[in-house]
């Protein structure tokens, strides 16, 4: 009977291909689902991220550009054309427009802010889109990883049962492959609630941004452009001091005229 051959120097005869070499077929697809999960959620995760920086930036570019115009229409045309807050002008310029064709009397004003608010509920609801992807891993990923590890100690047993072995060694090596699968879960699941947690805080903080600007655009549409957000508004220009030598001359020269003798 020939000798078995011994390991190469440097394998880790206790890793992880080891592990899912000896599992069988049931770690292998545990591993496989865990693979899955993790490639799901971070590509998940970058695009969000790529999503609500357009938003951010469009913010920034709403400060700085759209408020110098003239009107709404001409401030919209500097916007990105499919952005979220060219979107809310957009809808609002529409829903005005629209007002006169109701056959049911409707305010104007609640029929701009619902349209106003309808349209920002939309864009909040797009960015959340594939959040839930990310809580499931999260909440998952660690239960798949024990299934795993179950699984691989039950074999493990079995095979120590087996053998008639029941030493250190002989029980280590096995159970220890088999608590790669938790491991492996747990890696999934803390970045997967980690990036679910930081996208819907970063969506929050854009939701309220898109608030404040969809109540600006109803107040300027509301006031006839008369009301504009206080960042926007010009800043008053403070009347010149006078120099203290010309108001020093102009009391000197008041109080000689008061006290100079009459003629």
């Amino acid at each position: 009977m020939a000798a078995p051959t011994p390991a190469a120097a440097g394998e880790n005869p206790y890793g992880l291909m080891a592990a899912l070499e000896q599992g069988g077929l049931i770690a292998q697809i545990t591993f496989g689902i865990m693979v899955i999960m993790s490639v799901a959620s971070w590509y998940v995760f970058f695009t969000k991220v790529i999503e609500q920086q357009k938003i951010i930036n469009e913010g920034k570019r709403v400060r700085s550009v759209f408020w110098g115009s003239p009107n709404l229409r001409d401030g919209a045309n500097k916007l990105q054309k499919n952005g979220a807050y060219r979107q809310v002008v957009d809808d609002g310029l529409l829903a005005e427009e629209q007002h006169n064709k109701l056959t049911d009397p409707v305010d104007q004003h609640e029929w701009v802010a619902a349209s106003l608010q309808r349209s920002q509920a939309a864009i909040t609801a797009k960015l959340s889109t594939g959040l839930s992807l990310l809580a499931t891993v999260g909440s998952t990923a660690p239960f798949v990883g024990l299934f795993g590890t179950v699984v691989g100690i039950y074999r493990a047993l079995i095979r120590i049962g087996s053998s008639g072995q029941a030493s250190i060694d002989a029980v280590a090596g096995p159970v220890g492959e088999a608590l790669i699968m938790t491991a492996l879960g747990l890696a999934v699941a803390v970045p997967a609630v980690m990036q679910y947690n930081w996208l819907m805080r970063r969506n929050k903080v854009i939701g309220e941004n898109l608030l404040r600007f969809a109540t600006d655009i109803h107040g300027y549409m509301a006031s006839g452009g008369a009301v504009k957000p206080a960042a926007a508004a010009p800043a008053r220009s403070a009347a010149p001091a006078r120099p203290a030598a010309a108001a020093g001359a102009a009391t000197t020269g008041g109080a000689a005229a008061t006290t100079a003798p009459k003629a």
